[in-house]
């Protein structure tokens, strides 16, 4: 249960990184990705590859997505993946530790300060480019499929800054802490996609066929493995002409599951770690 000293600890780790010198490297990369992108697609005229042109709101601000998968999400591990492992070496997590609050409740706090130092300004510039989508598109969306979009970016950047703090609940130096949450962002990011190839041909599927059946069976049950995967079937539930064989109750429960587990590792962590 939230109280006032959760409240406390997050406000004061929001207002330190919202105006920390990485903020401010960042926003111009956020603002490019984000409404930047959504700027591009949204433009009548647009193609992109393979010969698709977005035809409404939510699917420009499914393919905006990216901006999320490659800035928001890498943002998010450059704000949090010291968040522990500054403290450890410096010697202020012994006092912290040491106060008379429960460790749970200052675990909650910091995973919440964290999440939302990256969520605000992200929320925000999804807000914006929503907007500027449905000005360039002359449509409207409806509440519910904008509720789930906002959802679900707010997720997949819990993830990203929940495994970063893990991460560095187990390192003493700020070099492992970054290494790791740069090297998992890149995993999911990049290297995913080669995991879903392997896979599909050791099934016996033409990875090469784009357009297989199978092969988008495959890829959509493995996304359920990925933090980024999921982002995208919980943004194509959204979108009626999109179905990879996974249902959206499927999508939402593999949600809650990349949520609630590695918030409770995060949790153990904090009770058990020694400074």
């Amino acid at each position: 249960m939230l109280n006032a000293e959760i409240f406390a600890i997050s406000r004061q780790i929001i207002a330190e990184k919202l105006r920390s010198t990485r903020m401010i490297i960042m926003l111009p990369i956020l603002i490019l990705f984000i409404p930047g992108i959504a700027w591009g697609f949204s433009d009548p005229e647009v193609m992109l590859p393979g010969g698709v042109r977005p035809e409404n709101v939510m699917e420009v601000m499914f393919y905006t997505s990216l901006g999320i998968v490659f800035a928001g999400t890498m943002c998010g591990v450059l704000l949090s993946f010291d968040g522990i492992s500054r403290d450890r070496f410096s010697g202020v997590l012994e006092v912290k530790l040491s106060q008379p609050m429960p460790r749970e409740e200052q675990a909650m706090g910091l995973a919440l300060g964290h999440w939302l130092a990256i969520l605000i300004p992200v929320w925000v510039l999804w807000l914006i480019s929503t907007i500027i989508v449905m000005l360039r598109l002359d449509q409207v969306i409806a509440i519910p499929e904008t509720l789930a979009s906002f959802a679900a970016v707010g997720l997949v950047l819990f993830w990203y800054v929940i495994f970063s703090l893990i991460a560095s609940t187990y390192s003493k130096d700020q070099g492992t802490s970054v290494a790791f949450g740069v090297g998992m962002w890149f995993l999911f990011t990049f290297l995913w996609a080669l995991v879903t190839s392997m896979v599909a041909f050791a099934s016996g599927v033409n990875v090469g066929e784009v357009n297989n059946p199978e092969m988008v069976r495959i890829e959509g049950f493995l996304d359920l493995l990925s933090p980024n995967g999921v982002f995208h079937h919980l943004l194509e539930t959204n979108l009626a002409d999109v179905d990879r064989g996974v249902p959206a109750i499927v999508s939402w429960i593999t949600a809650a599951v990349w949520t609630v587990l590695p918030w409770l590792w995060f949790k153990s962590r904090m009770i058990k770690i020694q400074p």
